[in-house]
């Protein structure tokens, strides 16, 4: 069965989405997220990918209060990214309330210090974002190339002890056109023991319905709910 992952993304503390990660088309969802984190789990999600964007374009932390707020008000297995810079801001993320911390760019970046995160936390605790646009790594708040093939980067990964990925293709993000099936099927192929989590494009129950019979472990999903395209109803038999 496939885990359903509502997405809150945080721009001045608002919940907002974007299309293809850029900033220019930001549309606002609500300007309580805390309640839409309630929402969420009253609808019976048990997980929520929460991620600051404010923090991924400026590479520090800014909405750790935000975190703090759901960590106190929900029961959500909650994971945080968004300027993750060095092992001080993982530890602020779980004293906030996460139960785990998402990082992309410090992994490439800082390999060093992302592997002692890794051993410290265990992977357990340790969710990789690894975005891709056209099959390249990207990173910086998918405002950087990292110069690397995405597979190339998970076999790294995976060999240093990561067991759970996000995959988000920023070319689908926000775009409501369908997921890349295709590219996740490839991904489990070549790491069949991977938690991955798909990531970009759901535009509705079709999607995940797809991404299931895939064996697909996971799915993030945002807009498609926001926008009315996929509702709680539908998704019931996964919950």
């Amino acid at each position: 069965m496939i885990d359903l992952i509502p997405a809150i993304d945080l721009i001045d503390g608002k919940c907002v989405r974007l299309s293809k990660g850029d900033f220019n088309t930001k549309k606002i969802y609500t300007n309580n997220p805390v309640e839409m984190a309630i929402r969420f789990e009253d609808e019976g999600f048990r997980r929520l990918h929460l991620v600051d964007l404010d923090g991924a374009g400026e590479g520090r932390l800014r909405h750790l209060k935000v975190l703090e707020n759901i960590a106190v008000k929900t029961q959500l297995t909650t994971d945080f990214g968004g300027g993750v810079q060095d092992i001080t801001d993982v530890n602020s993320i779980f004293n906030a309330g996460a139960a785990l911390v998402c990082i992309g760019s410090m992994a490439v970046k800082k390999e060093e210090e992302f592997i002692e995160v890794l051993d410290r936390f265990t992977s357990e605790r340790v969710l990789l974002a690894a975005d891709a646009r056209d099959g390249k790594l990207v990173i910086s708040g998918w405002k950087e190339n990292a110069e690397i093939d995405l597979f190339d980067f998970i076999e790294i990964m995976t060999g240093k002890g990561v067991s759970q990925i996000l995959c988000t293709d920023v070319n689908k993000d926000g775009m409501l056109e369908g997921t890349s099936v295709d590219l996740y099927k490839k991904i489990m192929e070549r790491f069949p023991g991977l938690y991955l989590i798909a990531s970009g494009g759901v535009g509705g129950i079709k999607d995940i319905e797809k991404l299931q019979k895939s064996a697909i472990p996971a799915v993030v999903f945002g807009k498609a709910y926001y926008e009315g395209k996929l509702k709680t109803e539908e998704m019931k038999k996964y919950l």
